[in-house]
């Protein structure tokens, strides 16, 4: 009986050096020899990582804005605005080497805004949450407009 022993491929088991051996390729133009596949799979995950970030970005700073405007704990304020200035910041970088996150923005609020609306309801039982974002949504708003003064 013989037995058949599945070879990993470098990208399974040396994953660093794979992306060395790819760059190496591309490089000297030696595409009949690139991994194709997992080139294609890495490149996905990478855009599919930028949109995470903005996903993740986006909860915490409406988060924060809605602590900031609305749970009246004035000893908390310094630390939702420093939060916030670090988010905006963030989103401020990611979007300079992205610009077409911009686009993804729109596509994402509502659900973004209902998942954090949720936790802080939550969190704050005791105080009232607007249920819709009472601003304007376009991304020069909520990365610049100091919504509690």
């Amino acid at each position: 009986m013989t037995q058949v022993i599945a070879k990993k491929s470098l990208y399974e088991s040396d994953y660093l050096h794979w992306t060395q051996e790819t760059i190496a390729k591309l490089k000297a133009r030696d595409f009949d020899n690139v991994d194709i596949e997992n080139l294609i799979e890495e490149i996905e995950d990478l855009g599919r990582s930028y949109r995470d970030e903005l996903e993740s970005r986006l909860d915490v700073l409406l988060s924060h804005i809605l602590k900031r405007l609305y749970v009246p704990l004035t000893n908390d304020y310094n630390g939702w605005e420093r939060t916030i200035r670090e988010q905006r910041k963030q989103i401020k970088r990611r979007l300079a080497k992205s610009p077409s996150l911009k686009n993804y923005l729109p596509e994402i609020f509502d659900e973004i805004w209902q998942d954090v609306l949720k936790e802080v309801r939550e969190d704050y039982p005791q105080y009232e949450f607007p249920d819709l974002w009472q601003f304007d949504r376009d991304i020069d708003t909520l990365l610049n407009n100091i919504f509690w003064s």
